[in-house]
């Protein structure tokens, strides 16, 4: 709530668009141009999430040194043939006995006992590694949605200056009694429009901005560079295997799954007791050696049931693990697929689509001038390139976010956060 009060304040403080927009001329070329690696750097560095991460491993291994101990003895005290009340010489019928207990774990619970817990702390730092590689996929899809933003602004300031120059021409024209007035108020809402549709998309700019700015708790003082935008080199490059690291919590479930079976067979082999003690015998002042034991017959719970859960549990996890690798090996080669299917589309649409559309809009523009063409047509083809301008925003943009899936399932940045990748 405090992120998103900022956020709210920070917008309503905003200037309006068109000073802004002349305030970025001067301010940005002095920010330090934000590039993919550093902003997921910064946001690796400045994890809120790390304190919590450990302590978990902390309590880890707390929890493995409290499974390596072994059962505490047992001291006891016992006070027999105490008289009934008037039943004469409390002291001379008395005799009492002090024990010392142990408890024997057979059946090797103790080492499976600890296998067990540093299973659990394994899961919980595989755990823990996914939770970082997300928050780093988050990251970079907030810096593909800055970049986008910015693209999307100037497709805005664009539409604004033409609406601005066709305006001027239009009320030429119409001073000049060759248009009709109908056209020049159509004009003017046109750049009304024009002018909303640019604040919002410079509201939408900052907010992507301040956003990104979040992930590691500080101000956008930074510029995004739109050739980061355009660079489409990471569909030329071949995705790598599975990372093992997705992986690691199921095998970490299997791998508890093993040793709780170990456990559950120890458990299966009942423990033995013994204990030694003294008897003071009050009558006559005489010493005796007491010697015991017991061990619990496994007549009828043999923890059977407890055995084959676990075992069963180690075979599910095994399954998962196949039938996740599987789904992301067959998402790795579709999201390559679609990687070069944008790249490819965002260029040809560059070099085939917009040269086309920008030479229609000048040609109308030029027979609308001598009167040969009509307001609407002027408009269609404005709006056509700019349609055709917004598409190639929208699959850049989407090209940004399918390479971020893919960095994630390929574990692109484990490397950034010091986490080994094994395929």
């Amino acid at each position: 709530m405090a992120t998103v009060s900022a956020l709210a304040l920070s917008l309503a403080a905003l200037p309006s668009y068109p000073a802004m927009a002349q305030q970025s001329a001067s301010v940005a070329p002095d920010m330090p141009s934000l590039s993919l690696e550093r902003a997921l750097a910064r946001a690796a560095e400045v994890d809120p999430a790390l304190p919590g991460g450990e302590a978990r491993a902390r309590a880890g291994d707390a929890a493995v040194r409290q499974a390596d101990v072994r059962p505490n003895p047992t001291l006891g005290l016992m006070v027999e043939n105490l008289p009934t009340l008037g039943g004469g010489n409390i002291i001379d019928r008395t005799e009492t006995t002090l024990s010392y207990e142990q408890r024997f774990e057979r059946g090797g619970d103790r080492p499976a006992r600890v296998n067990l817990v540093r299973g659990e702390a394994a899961m919980v730092r595989a755990e823990d590694a996914i939770r970082r590689l997300d928050r780093l996929e988050q990251v970079q899809r907030a810096w593909a949605d800055a970049l986008a933003a910015q693209a999307e602004l100037e497709i805005a300031r664009e539409r604004l200056d033409l609406a601005e120059r066709f305006h001027t021409e239009v009320q030429r024209r119409v001073n000049m009694a060759r248009d009709p007035l109908f056209a020049g108020a159509r004009a003017e809402a046109e750049l009304a429009q024009a002018q909303i549709d640019f604040d919002q998309a410079g509201i939408q700019a900052r907010l992507a901005r301040a956003t990104l700015g979040r992930f590691w708790i500080g101000a956008p003082d930074f510029s995004l560079d739109p050739a980061d935008f355009e660079d489409t080199r990471a569909a030329r490059e071949v995705a790598g295997p599975v990372s093992e690291i997705d992986l690691a919590v199921l095998s970490a479930q299997r791998d508890v799954s093993r040793a709780r079976v170990r456990v559950e067979q120890a458990r299966a082999m009942p423990d033995a007791t013994v204990s030694v003690g003294v008897r003071h015998f009050w009558e006559g002042q005489d010493l005796g050696l007491v010697v015991g034991g017991s061990i619990p017959l496994g007549r009828f719970d043999r923890n059977e049931g407890a055995i084959a859960r676990a075992r069963f549990e180690g075979i599910a996890a095994e399954a998962d693990m196949t039938a996740l690798r599987q789904d992301r090996e067959r998402e790795i080669a579709r999201l390559q697929v679609l990687l070069a299917s944008r790249a490819l589309e965002a260029r040809r649409i560059a070099e085939e689509t917009l040269p086309q559309a920008e030479r229609a809009v000048t040609l109308v523009r030029q027979g609308f001038a001598r009167g040969g063409f009509t307001y609407n047509d002027v408009i269609s083809a404005q709006t056509a390139l700019l349609a055709t301008r917004a598409r190639r925003v929208a699959v850049l943009k989407q090209f940004h976010i399918d390479r971020a899936r893919l960095d994630r399932l390929t574990g692109a940045h484990a490397p950034l956060l010091g986490l080994e990748i094994r395929s």
